[in-house]
């Protein structure tokens, strides 16, 4: 119960200064662009790169699986391919919320704010986290 007022006492802090809010939420919105997360499938065949407005920045494919599928490209090397690449590009996508989750969280001064564990789902956050503007 005390955790939950002193929360509250938080949340009223930071109301009471919403423009300080409003300015730091728009530099965190910039510094999440620049921001990445990498991830990988396949034991390194396939890397992605992400950056904090779950922006898919660079994807990397092993030579080697490249010359294999130029070589037969067989159907089922390019499904095993199309596999590895959603694989990794959805393993950063989760790296990428849990930054995004750290960054809201830092922002809000360690406050354990209600709904934290729930960003990309709120209202108006589809702008920061690569959706609709």
């Amino acid at each position: 119960m005390f955790d939950q007022l002193k929360n509250l006492k938080q949340l009223t802090g930071l109301l009471g200064n919403m423009g300080d809010l409003r300015e730091k939420f728009e530099r965190m919105q910039e510094e999440l662009k620049t921001r990445t997360v990498d991830a990988e499938a396949g034991a390194g065949a396939v890397r992605v790169t992400v950056n904090g407005k779950m922006e898919l920045v660079e994807l990397r494919i092993d030579p080697a699986m490249v010359a294999t599928l130029a070589g037969t490209g067989s159907d089922a090397d390019r499904a095993m391919v199309e596999e590895l690449i959603a694989s990794a590009v959805n393993a950063a996508m989760a790296k990428a919320q849990d930054m995004l989750k750290a960054s809201f969280a830092e922002m809000a001064g360690g406050m354990n704010l209600p709904g934290m564990d729930q960003l990309g789902n709120l209202p108006g956050m589809d702008g920061l986290i690569g959706g609709k503007p």
